[in-house]
């Protein structure tokens, strides 16, 4: 790097900051979309940041990385809140998250049933 240049915090995209080389500890974003993704990556990693409405542990916490709203929002209402069941189940309510689970799941047996 040529003092001048800076990577990207976000995707390390290389990007010239003029004539003045930034603080090396700032942050440098080349885009509102990355500054956007990294700071809310910050808020949901973060150990201080229980954010109970956007991003619930019980949702966050899976071993994959992958948030349930990710796999569920491609699914029918019925069959993604069996999924957000299933996956919250150890992380929350346990057998009752599992009951509702099958709840949801037998409606969505009784709908395609129905045709």
């Amino acid at each position: 790097m040529d003092g001048l240049s800076r990577y990207c915090t976000w995707c390390n995209f290389t990007i010239r900051s003029g004539p003045k080389p930034p603080p090396k500890e700032s942050f440098v974003f080349c885009s509102m979309d990355c500054a956007e993704a990294f700071y809310k990556k910050e808020a949901v990693d973060s150990p201080k940041a229980a954010d109970n409405v956007n991003h619930p542990k019980h949702y966050t916490k899976h071993p994959s990385g992958i948030e349930c709203i990710q796999i569920t929002e491609h699914m029918s209402f019925t069959l993604g809140n069996a999924v957000k069941y299933i996956w919250r189940a150890d992380l929350k309510n346990g057998t009752e998250d599992l009951e509702k689970a099958v709840w949801y799941l037998k409606r969505e047996l009784d709908k395609r049933r129905k045709g």
